[in-house]
């Protein structure tokens, strides 16, 4: 993955909780000129209350849910409900907005904003970056300054700048990108079932391909891109950024490959026009398989 920052990309907004925490990090006073020192900063009127004993560490039930992802024992499921409870750090860097010149010809910055930084996957999507630790992310990029938030906010803040994808801790020695569904979800505070275990999804699809005698079955498995790897090429059966859903036709034996084809086409297009199956999956794939009896 790469790092965007187009130079005509529009001006947006960062939340509120966040601009407050930028406004109160690194400045020796207030935006009133009030210096800090000897100040209580802890309880109720400090936007940071939540985190002001934070020591920039992971979230353990975090870390406890990528391991047992790892081990095989977990799921993604899992790590999106760790998540869901979880303080992480997104990453935001100074972006000129405004530039002037100097009386002695040089240029100067007049204006700066406070950006998220994002990140594009290799098919084209955007993604928010979030990091579990302050030294996980200032290792990923040494200029950017961590923010604490809940995820859940990370994840608003996502669908906010039209990122599909959440990339935790990129560079590390396993990253898990939680695909467009899980977001959303995240971002609504819902738990999450993966496509490929989803029986509302899987009634979909039955719904979708009644009355078709050559179609023995459709089943449902995780797409190709589902699985990820660590840093030393360990397979992890999860943190995938996708393709995410993977329906496996069936034919009787002696369907032909055209007619297959076409059965084929016309379920996908049902499945496509279908607003609540296009919410649910992020990306599909499939397959076409004969059956021997």
């Amino acid at each position: 993955m790469s790092t965007e920052q187009p130079e005509s990309a529009p001006k947006r907004h960062l939340p509120g909780h966040i601009v407050a925490a930028l406004a109160q990090a690194g400045a020796a006073s207030d935006s009133a000129g009030q210096s800090w020192e000897g100040r209580d900063l802890a309880g109720e009127g400090n936007p940071l209350h939540k985190f002001d004993k934070d020591d920039g560490l992971a979230d353990a039930q975090v870390v406890q849910a990528l391991l047992d992802l790892r081990s095989g024992e977990g799921s993604e499921s899992s790590v999106h409900k760790a998540l869901a409870d979880a303080r992480v750090f997104v990453a935001v860097i100074a972006q000129l907005g405004e530039e002037s010149m100097t009386e002695h010809g040089f240029a100067a910055d007049k204006e700066a904003d406070m950006a998220l930084v994002k990140i594009k996957a290799p098919d084209g999507r955007m993604a928010l970056p979030v990091f579990t630790t302050v030294e996980r992310l200032q290792a990923w990029h040494s200029e950017a300054r961590p923010v604490a938030v809940y995820a859940p906010r990370a994840a608003l803040s996502a669908v906010s700048e039209e990122c599909q994808l959440l990339v935790l801790d990129p560079g590390s020695d396993y990253t898990f990108v939680l695909r467009r569904p899980g977001v959303w979800n995240l971002a609504k505070q819902i738990d999450w079932i993966p496509s490929y275990l989803n029986q509302d999804i899987a009634n979909l699809v039955q719904e979708a391909t009644t009355g078709f005698e050559q179609l023995k079955s459709v089943q449902l498995a995780p797409g190709r891109g589902v699985g990820s790897r660590d840093a030393q090429g360990n397979p992890v059966l999860g943190g995938g950024s996708g393709p995410e859903l993977n329906l496996q036709f069936v034919y009787t034996a002696g369907t032909s490959e055209n007619d297959a084809r076409q059965i084929t086409s016309t379920i996908h297009g049902r499945l496509a026009q279908n607003t609540e199956f296009a919410e649910l999956v992020d990306s599909l794939e499939i397959s076409l398989l004969s059956s021997s009896t």
